[in-house]
Formats: C-alpha cells, sequence, structure tokens
C-alpha cells in the first residue's frame, strides 16, 4: 500500500510546523525573527525551545541528542548525549537545556586544523545553527551546528558559508535599493545539488582493496562493453536499483529532503538524484545527509554506494551538478530575464554581477572543487574542462553585445517546436540549447556551476560564488551611488556596457571539450589549472585573500590553515592510494600473474613431450609476455617504493605543495604506467585465477 507521502514528509523534522504547536506564541515569533533575520536568540527563548524540542524528540522514540557539524575531514561529525539526568532514590529524568542546545564542546585537537591550533590546544565549540532545521535519526536528535576552535577560528564548512550568505545579501540589498527596491530586507542564495552516484554489489567490493581503501578503482581492464551503446542514460530501472531508490527517497523525505528525480546516468550502474531549490545553508546540510543515507541504505540492500569522483577507469565519472540562484524575501527570482530580458534592468545588473565574479575570481571556482578525485573526472567526456567559462546561450549572448554595440535588440519571437508528427502536442523552445561542455552555465533562471565532484562538500563552491558576487555588486553599487538618481537608468546602462567590455572574456558557448578551446582560452588569460597542486598554488594570492578577509569570510590565518589542509589531503590521498596498489599488485596480481604464466608453461612442456609435431609457438609467446609484464611490475614495485619514501619525506621535511607537486609529477604517472601494464596483462589471465572481481562482474552485476 502507498505510503501518505504529505505526512511521511518531514514527519523526523523539527519545522515550522511543529514549532508553531510546541512553541508559546512569544517564544516562536522570536525564534522565527532569529531564522530569518539573523538577529541574536537570547538564552530565555533557547531554553524553550530546548523543552520542546526535547519533549518532541522523545514522543518520536529519540535517546539522546547530538550536535552535528561539518568539520574539515570532508565528512560530518557527532558526539552523542542522552537526555537523562539523575535523581534522587536512583531515578532519572530527561532533560534538556538551552546552553546544550546553543553549544557543546566537542574536541578541536583531534580535527584538522591547518597549524591553527597545537595538539594540545583542544577545546572547541559548536554553535547550533537555528536557520537549519533540527532532525531525528537513529533515535537521535541532530542539531545542525558549526564549529569554531576557543579562540573563535572557523573550523568547519558552514560557518564561512553563513557569513558569505550574510555578505551576498547585504550587497544585493543595498544595490536592490538602489533600483528603487525598497520593500526587499533580504537576499537568499538558493541551491539545488545534483548527485550522481554508483551501486555495485557488496559482496564483489569486499573483494576489492582499492575500492575499499580509496573508493575507486586503481587497476582493472574494461569490460568488453561499457557506455558505448549509449543504452544506460534513463534507461528502465532494473529491480534492486529501483528498490534502494524507492527506500531513500522515504528516507529523505521524512528528514525534509525534497528529492525529485532520479534515474540512470550514462555509465553502467551509474544513477542520479536532484532535489528542488532549497536556502543554500539548508541544501549543504541535506546534501551531506543525502550522501550519508545513500550509503546506509546501499548497505540494507547488498549494494553499496560509491561517491568517488572516477571510480571505473574509461567510463563517466559522476559529479555534483550545483544550480544556484538568488531569491528576495519578496519572493522574486533575481535571475529570472522575465519576458524581455533585455529591458530588464534588475536582471542585467544581476547577471552582470555574476559574470563579472567567475572572471575575477575564476581561480577560486576552481579551487573550491579541488580534490586528488576530482583531478581524474574533469576534462573526461562527461565534466567540464578545469578551464572556469560561463555559457549564457544565444539570447542573453546577443543582448549583451547590443548593450556593448549600442545597437537594437529586438524581441524573440517565441517558436513552436516542430515534431513533424501532428498527433504530439505543441509547446514553446526554449531560447537556448543547453551546453554540457561548460562549467558555469545560465540554464534560465539560475546557474549551474558542474565542475564539482561527487563527494565534495556544496558549502565551499556557494561560499566562493557568493563572496565573489557580493564584491562584484560592491563595486557596482560605488560606481552607481554617484550617478544622478533622475538618470539612475542611463548610468546603469553605461556600467554594463563597460563591464561588458571587461569580463566578455570569460563568456564562450562553444565546445569547451575541443583543443582549440584551450588555446582560446590561453589567448584570452584564462585560468587553465588543470590539478589540485597548480590550482591550491593560487589560494593565498593576494586578491584571493583580500576578498575572503574583506567580506569577513575568513580571516588571513584560516585562509592559510585550509590551504595546508587540502594540500595535506591530496597527498594522503595519493600515498594512501600508492600503498594500496602496491599491496594488490604484490599479494594479489603477481601471484595470480605467476601461477598463469606457470601453468601456460607447463602445457606447453606437457603439448611438446606428448606430440613433438605440434608448435607450442603461441604458449611460448604468451609465457613470454606474461614474463615480461612480470618483470616490468616487479621493477615499477621497487620505483613506487622509492618515489612514495620520497613524497613521505618531503612532506615532513619541505613544504607541503611541494610534495604535493611530487604526488602529481612523479608518483601518479608511476602508478599510471603500473596500472597499464597490469591491465594489459589482466585481459590474459582467466577469471577464476584473478584474485579481484573484474570491471564486468563490478560494472553489470546489479
Amino acid at each position: 500500500m502507498a505510503k501518505d507521502i504529505p505526512t511521511l514528509y518531514g514527519s523526523l523534522v523539527f519545522n515550522d510546523k511543529v514549532m508553531r504547536n510546541k512553541l508559546p506564541k512569544d517564544v516562536y515569533k522570536a525564534l522565527r525573527k532569529t531564522i530569518e533575520n539573523g538577529t541574536h536568540l537570547e538564552l530565555d527563548v533557547a531554553n524553550s525551545v530546548a523543552v520542546a524540542m526535547k519533549e518532541w524528540a522523545v514522543e518520536n522514540g529519540a535517546t539522546h541528542y547530538t550536535h552535528w557539524f561539518q568539520p574539515m575531514t570532508g565528512f560530518t561529525a557527532e558526539k552523542h548525549d542522552s537526555f537523562i539526568s539523575p535523581a534522587e532514590g536512583g531515578e532519572v529524568i530527561m532533560e534538556f537545556s538551552g546552553k546544550e542546545l546553543v553549544k557543546g564542546e566537542p574536541d578541536a585537537s583531534s580535527f584538522p586544523s591547518g597549524g591553527l591550533r597545537a595538539t594540545f590546544e583542544a577545546r572547541g565549540y559548536t554553535a547550533w545553527d537555528p536557520t537549519s532545521p533540527a532532525f531525528i535519526k537513529d533515535r537521535t536528535l541532530y542539531i545542525p551546528t558549526a564549529f569554531c576552535s576557543y579562540s573563535g577560528e572557523a573550523l568547519d564548512k558552514k560557518t564561512p558559508l553563513l557569513r558569505s550568505m550574510e555578505a551576498l545579501s547585504h550587497e544585493a540589498v543595498k544595490m536592490l535599493k538602489l533600483l528603487g527596491r525598497d520593500d526587499v530586507t533580504s537576499v537568499s542564495t538558493t541551491v539545488g545539488p545534483e548527485q550522481e552516484y554508483f551501486l555495485v554489489d557488496k559482496e564483489l567490493y569486499n573483494k576489492r582493496r582499492d575500492l575499499i581503501f580509496c573508493g575507486r578503482t586503481l587497476i582493472g581492464a574494461p569490460a568488453p562493453k561499457g557506455q558505448e551503446m549509449e543504452d544506460h542514460y534513463f534507461g528502465a530501472l532494473k529491480p534492486r536499483v529501483s528498490e534502494y531508490m524507492h527506500e531513500l527517497d522515504e528516507e529523505l523525505w521524512k528528514l525534509s529532503i525534497p528529492a525529485k528525480t532520479k534515474h540512470n546516468e550514462v555509465a553502467p550502474a551509474q544513477h542520479e538524484l536532484a532535489p528542488v531549490f532549497e536556502t543554500a545553508n539548508v541544501a549543504v546540510d541535506h546534501n551531506q545527509l543525502t550522501m550519508e543515507l545513500m550509503k546506509k541504505i546501499a548497505d540494507k540492500h547488498g549494494l553499496v554506494c560509491l561517491l568517488h569522483e572516477k571510480p571505473f577507469e574509461g567510463i563517466n565519472g559522476s559529479g555534483k551538478h550545483n544550480n544556484w540562484s538568488l531569491t528576495t524575501n519578496a519572493g522574486d527570482n533575481l535571475l529570472n530575464p522575465g519576458k524581455t530580458p533585455a529591458e530588464n534592468v534588475q536582471f542585467l545588473v544581476f547577471l552582470m554581477a555574476v559574470i563579472k565574479a567567475v572572471d575575477d575570481y575564476a581561480d577560486l571556482m576552481r579551487i573550491s572543487v579541488v580534490g586528488a578525485g576530482n583531478d581524474h573526472r574533469l576534462g573526461g567526456n562527461e565534466a567540464p574542462p578545469a578551464i572556469v567559462s560561463i555559457f549564457l546561450g544565444d539570447e542573453l549572448t546577443a543582448i549583451l553585445k547590443s548593450i556593448e554595440n549600442d545597437t537594437y535588440f529586438g524581441t524573440q519571437e517565441t517558436v513552436q517546436l516542430e515534431t513533424g508528427a501532428h498527433v504530439l502536442p505543441h509547446f514553446t523552445k526554449d531560447t537556448t540549447d543547453r551546453n554540457r561542455t561548460s562549467p558555469f552555465a545560465f540554464t534560465g533562471n539560475k546557474f549551474e556551476f558542474r565542475m564539482l565532484g561527487s563527494s565534495t562538500s556544496v558549502a565551499n563552491p556557494n561560499m566562493v560564488l557568493n563572496a565573489a558576487v557580493a564584491e562584484a555588486l560592491h563595486q557596482f553599487y560605488l560606481e552607481l551611488s554617484e550617478a544622478d538618481p533622475e538618470h539612475m537608468t542611463e548610468a546603469v546602462h553605461a556600467m554594463i556596457k563597460r563591464a561588458i567590455k571587461k569580463h566578455k572574456k570569460v563568456i564562450f558557448n562553444g565546445n569547451g571539450y575541443t583543443e582549440a578551446w584551450v588555446e582560446e582560452a590561453k589567448a584570452r588569460g584564462l585560468y587553465n589549472l588543470v590539478s589540485t597542486p597548480e590550482a591550491l598554488a593560487q589560494f593565498t594570492s593576494d586578491k584571493n585573500v583580500k576578498l575572503l578577509t574583506d567580506y569577513h569570510i575568513f580571516t588571513k590565518e584560516e585562509i592559510f590553515s585550509r590551504y595546508e589542509i587540502l594540500l595535506e589531503n591530496y597527498v594522503k590521498t595519493i600515498e594512501i592510494e600508492a600503498k594500496t596498489l602496491h599491496e594488490m599488485l604484490a599479494k594479489d596480481f603477481l601471484p595470480a600473474l605467476s601461477t598463469y604464466s606457470a601453468h601456460v608453461a607447463q602445457n606447453a612442456a606437457a603439448k611438446k613431450a606428448f606430440m613433438p609435431a605440434i608448435s607450442t609457438a603461441a604458449e611460448e609467446a604468451l609465457v613470454t609476455e606474461l614474463s615480461g609484464a612480470y618483470e616490468s611490475l616487479s621493477s615499477g614495485l621497487e620505483g613506487l617504493e622509492t618515489v612514495l619514501a620520497s613524497v613521505q619525506a618531503k612532506a615532513e621535511s619541505d613544504t607541503m605543495q611541494n610534495a604535493a607537486n611530487m604526488c602529481l609529477n612523479e608518483l601518479l604517472p608511476l602508478m599510471d604506467v603500473l596500472r597499464k601494464t597490469a591491465d594489459a596483462a589482466e585481459v590474459k589471465i582467466p577469471d577464476e585465477l584473478l584474485p579481484y572481481p573484474t570491471y564486468d562482474q563490478l560494472l553489470f552485476s546489479v
């Protein structure tokens, strides 16, 4: 029987409906004021909220609470405390105070800090974020929080995001008031992150060291069939996958996560889930929960959910498309062109602010999606290149060109789509096609940032985008505030014209996969930061430090700490992969290779002994080939040990940037050579002798 979805939706969330029912009116109003306007929450209000929150949680089976936060590990963190408090006579009572709600105290020294905190400086604080609703999971009340050190430095991803949202709202409201919008008091960034992932059989997964330790296969020859037939994309869901998706939807809906779309993606065993737009802060929390639930529910179905950006060589990897827009408290989307975008001054100002932001801070945009996994994906046929550019489509590009050249842009007529079949309904075509090769594309009333990797937190990209657009709006405001109010329209037109001339180089509507675009982008002066070490080298540049400190997103110390954390994460990731590859080859693959080589040689010898006239040239050639692979891999493993030791020594005695550069320039190329040799030999060895499942088993068994 179908579940009552409206009743199910949000049933485990301390949402507005629950707050209205549980809180006294004055407390409810005070809390709503904090949520909507960012005002301070008094302790007496927090106490009332805590009591109501505890009662609701206990009614729904919760016994514990946790301050749930997002440290710089890339995962979430939680420490559970029970509601019980000892009472007289050996009894216990269930208690939860406002002080316990608004503040927690986890150990800050055990999380990455990039040098901000010494090991002996252990105290850290979690602070309740009332703008993201509490929820129940696993009989525990989860309270979304920010995480900072004893001295106030941000040690998480939420705090900088909240700072950036406030900065952007402040600058956007100033600009709108200059344009006559006195009704707007706040502007929110809204985000809808599409999530791609792979599903593989758990039993097969458990036989692959590389998938267990690294999330991706380090060796493995392609299956006879990959994605060449393009038959998996949007194909019918297999029963096992469909059951998984149904349960995932229901669990997400209980937590008010608006899962909307689900389908097969391009690669075999690959799928996608897309939610409805939410405020950026809530969308970040919900995406972290989505990734966690994807893994947890997969396990219940005998599956494993892979969120690595490139789990399998030779087929599409997984990304996360970050759909970003701006909405006023009056409810209008500032990136909605309207029916006549050429005459929509408000739209053109905010459009140009985004274009200017991306052009000025393209390096920071690239830095916001760095990671060893994403480096394997960017520039492939399923992902945009590492060059940050903007796709606007024909109509908007033509509008900007007409403004730049002071020519007339006529309103485009609506065009009916002609299918040639009269029985099919007629409908209006969009004014432009989509461009899947663009890293940052305008898609109607939002921008789609497509460079994010599947495992990436959406906090960093949105933080950077918010800060950069805030700066662009601030610059526009300074320029327009000196204009005569009676001639504001002309002043806006002149400003937009100047901005187009300066920043049009970042606009590109063509094919981002071609070598010609790489050369053209270089001529335009655009960044092409193809790897994490190259990108991170730009993080601490003067302009980037100035942006992030001017808008109080980070202190200078926080910027450098994140730079160190990201580099260290990259180096450790490659080191783990190198160690795992060494172990797989030495303990698993080489023994299998040796066994099969000896088996073929024995067969050839037996054949020659009993049938001297029959040629054994084929067997001898195969033995020679297998023996050559064995020698090559053995020698390569020795080289891998040497380079790995050098990387580890450099990480300890030199800069982390130099250690990352060595990983990129020496360790990864050597690992790639070893992989190619192993993959070429793998196709010669019978499956029953291989110590791990092959690609065809992994990709086509579910």
